[in-house]
């Protein structure tokens, strides 16, 4: 019990000083902070708002913050002599944005849309607007609200400490506003933005209509932060998407996959289906994993099923609610629909049956990692365990390759490495001058 409290104190210490020590960087930074929220579209918002602003300046870009020890940690040690630093903020729970919205303290704010997310945690659509409305409070005085012009939700938050807002999407007065979207896999994402200083033809690596959304959000913000409108073009038309994210994979002789594996709240189903649904591609599957909405999962599912039939020449559902389908026997013995219990068990189907130039959808929440699948078409993937617990992706945990039971192992004798390659680099002297000694 006593070293319970020790430990607890000892916690309390570190986190009370690596606060301290964030405030005190963030205080001292001449950079444009930008922070980005919402329930879809804040990753890739984020990441290619940093590709704009690379174009014009120096950028520290930080995806997936949902906690204010990642977010003091990147404060203390990462902002020092850039120009801008663009962070997605997330939720973990209700009040986990405003402490870290607090410490950040951002010029712009971003939000993209407002859904019912996190059920178990918020239950209502208020709530999660609320919560993401704490980062349009944690403005710097005269700061900058770029708001989703069609979302009510988003739009009520154009009230507080910022001393502009300006508006984005489809709505005729939205500052930024949208028109001529058009999408249909293999050919990408085009569409026109309309605002004060013109009229640009956008072309986007995008496979989907949906992405316009966290588009437009990256291109205003920079277009208001003084980004030449041409840069804008040229940097979204060179953008590379973020991993996992409707990631277009197309392994040589093998088939299209669109990989969609981080997120799979209900709210982006229909989003994702009218995807592969626009495709002029004319075999596609779909595979199906955990929704992240467990109310009237059952129901969800079925619906799910039923809409990805119309669309699909098969569907694979996978994981423990693969039995929620309510696929018909019928649909089971011609092989419309395949039940089956793991990502191992998904790869080797399709390896077995890939058509070349098929597309595939894979769509799920994180914890199938369901990207092992077009990734063991390049790689000699090892890790199958069904559900591993981290929630980064595989390409960034970088031990697909290894057997999940050897990853600790792998870990330390990588961390020992690396420990001993830092120590030879700052005394590889004194070890030449021993090494001298010796043979002398």
């Amino acid at each position: 019990m006593r070293n319970a409290r020790l430990r607890k104190v000892h916690e309390d210490l570190r986190q009370y000083v690596r606060g301290y020590n964030a405030r005190r960087a963030r205080s001292k930074s001449k950079a444009t902070f930008i922070g980005i929220t919402g329930s879809s579209g804040k990753s890739t918002a984020t990441a290619l708002l940093g590709h704009i602003l690379a174009g014009h300046g120096s950028v520290h870009i930080q995806l997936l913050f949902h906690s204010l020890k990642m977010l003091s940690r990147m404060l203390s040690r990462r902002i020092g002599g850039v120009n801008y630093v663009v962070v997605e903020v997330s939720v973990s729970a209700i009040n986990s944005i405003k402490p870290m919205a607090e410490m950040l303290r951002p010029h712009v704010a971003v939000v993209t849309m407002v859904r019912l997310e996190h059920v178990s945690s918020f239950r209502t659509l208020e709530n999660v607007a609320h919560e993401k409305g704490a980062l349009v409070e944690a403005l710097e005085p005269g700061g900058l609200a770029l708001l989703n012009a069609d979302d009510p939700n988003v739009l009520a938050m154009a009230s507080g400490k910022a001393q502009r807002f300006v508006t984005f999407g489809e709505s005729e007065s939205a500052d930024y506003r949208v028109t001529e979207v058009s999408a249909g896999y293999p050919r990408m994402l085009s569409f026109k933005l309309h605002w004060r200083g013109g009229e640009l033809d956008l072309k986007t690596p995008f496979p989907g209509e949906h992405f316009w959304l966290p588009t437009v959000a990256a291109a205003a913000a920079a277009l208001e932060l003084g980004v030449p409108s041409q840069t804008v073009k040229d940097r979204i038309e060179t953008f590379e998407p973020v991993e996992n994210r409707c990631q277009v994979i197309i392994p040589e002789g093998g088939p299209h996959f669109i990989v969609d594996s981080v997120k799979a709240p209900w709210h982006s189903l229909p989003l994702a289906l009218d995807m592969m649904a626009k495709s002029t591609l004319s075999e596609k599957r779909i595979v199906l994993g955990q929704l992240s909405d467990f109310t009237d999962s059952n129901a969800k599912y079925a619906r799910a099923y039923k809409s990805a039939r119309e669309i699909a020449n098969q569907v694979i559902y996978v994981g423990e609610h693969a039995h929620r389908s309510k696929a018909s026997q019928a649909d089971r013995d011609t092989g419309r629909f395949v039940e089956l219990r793991t990502p191992k068990e998904v790869s080797d189907y399709i390896r077995r049956t890939a058509v070349p130039g098929e597309l595939i959808l894979l769509k799920s929440s994180s914890n199938l990692h369901l990207e092992r699948v077009p990734l063991a078409w390049t790689h000699d993937v090892q890790c199958w365990v069904p559900v591993c617990g981290k929630t980064e992706g595989c390409q960034q945990c970088g031990l697909y390759e290894v057997p999940f039971e050897q990853h600790r192992e792998f870990v330390r004798q990588r961390k020992s490495a690396r420990r001993l390659q830092r120590f030879r680099g700052r005394f590889g002297w004194l070890l030449g001058g021993l090494s001298l000694r010796r043979r002398s």
